[in-house]
């Protein structure tokens, strides 16, 4: 039997961890007695330095039962960050590893269809929203737009997958080959390779707690996930420096035959709308190469992305609560 572990990372969600545990726990239950997993499967919160009472109720949820294990970073390293740091330790106890949000949004009914996939020999299966029916327009139109931005500039994403996802164990391994600090999960785990699956479902309404992705996030994570994967912005930047200097080119020698043609009409107009099209186009131009060049600056320090202050996991099934006792 397959062990299974899930990895869900969390920032101050005390408010939903009760609820979520309630549910994980009442799905373990129901693959361990189908046996599909077997009872050394764990259900793993994620603590991303939380500022409230989530760490203290992960602990008691682990005392309770030794099926809840928790996992904490020294202090608030960010999502992509935690969940990676998550991944990295429990490949080595589980035979596969779900990533799902503390917030249950993504839709736990499709574990059964994710495990029937890795059965049939998928090394990666993704969970990918059926629609966005539940998003507002404005969410919807600027996260389908973000995917498809990003697929045009070359990066490798699954449309509509955030990071709900069964990776296998040599899937996990392959995974730690890649060294990055800027981390973009959904757009590097298709560059691991191996066979892979989708497997559709619907998103549901957070029911407690606040979004831990507000807007300035989402735009963070964006910018992110396409200065991580693509270099297509900087070749942008120089097809569009070439086209203007041959505008330039050619409105020289407009100003010239004009000028022998005796029509020329002095003005300061088309000077300060060149000097201000210039001077902007140049400052975004070195904006987007240094950030490139701290990416690379980033990179070369080899600081850890993450570091796990406390990992609390009970391995021994003995005391593992049966499918009846959920």
């Amino acid at each position: 039997m397959t062990t299974l572990y899930l990895a869900v990372p969390c920032y101050n969600e005390e408010e939903v961890l009760q609820d979520t545990t309630d549910k994980l726990l009442k799905k373990y239950g129901q693959l361990i007695g189908e046996g599909r997993i077997s009872k050394k499967s764990r259900i793993v919160y994620i603590d991303d330095g939380s500022k409230d009472r989530t760490w203290e109720i992960i602990s008691a949820l682990h005392d309770k039962n030794p099926m809840i294990s928790g996992l904490k970073m020294s202090r608030n390293r960010g999502h992509q960050n935690t969940l990676y740091g998550g991944l990295m330790t429990l490949k080595d106890y589980a035979d596969a590893v779900i990533s799902i949000d503390a917030d249950l949004q993504d839709d736990i009914n499709a574990i059964d269809e994710m495990l029937t996939k890795y059965e049939e020999g998928c090394d990666i299966v993704y969970g990918v929203r059926r629609k966005r029916e539940t998003d507002t327009f404005f969410k919807r139109f600027t996260a389908e737009s973000f995917y498809k931005i990003l697929k045009a500039m070359g990066g490798d994403i699954i449309f509509n997958h955030a990071d709900f996802r069964l990776m296998s164990k040599r899937a996990l391994e392959a995974f730690s080959y890649f060294r990055e600090v800027n981390l973009f999960l959904r757009g590097m785990v298709p560059m691991v390779g191996f066979k892979s699956d989708i497997v559709e479902y619907e998103r549901f309404e957070r029911q407690a707690g606040e979004s831990k992705y507000p807007l300035s996030k989402m735009l963070a994570l964006a910018w992110q996930g396409i200065t991580s994967l693509s270099v297509k912005p900087i070749r942008m930047i120089m097809w569009l420096g070439l086209f203007i200097f041959l505008m330039a080119v050619l409105f020289g020698i407009y100003s010239i035959i004009t000028y022998f043609l005796g029509s020329t009409e002095p003005g300061w107009a088309s000077i300060f709308i060149s000097i201000w099209a210039l001077g902007g186009l140049q400052l975004f131009a070195i904006g987007v190469i240094g950030e490139y060049l701290g990416k690379i600056y980033l990179e070369t320090k080899h600081r850890p992305v993450y570091i796990v202050e406390k990992f609390v996991n009970t391995e021994d099934d003995s005391d593992i609560l049966t499918d009846d006792e959920f």
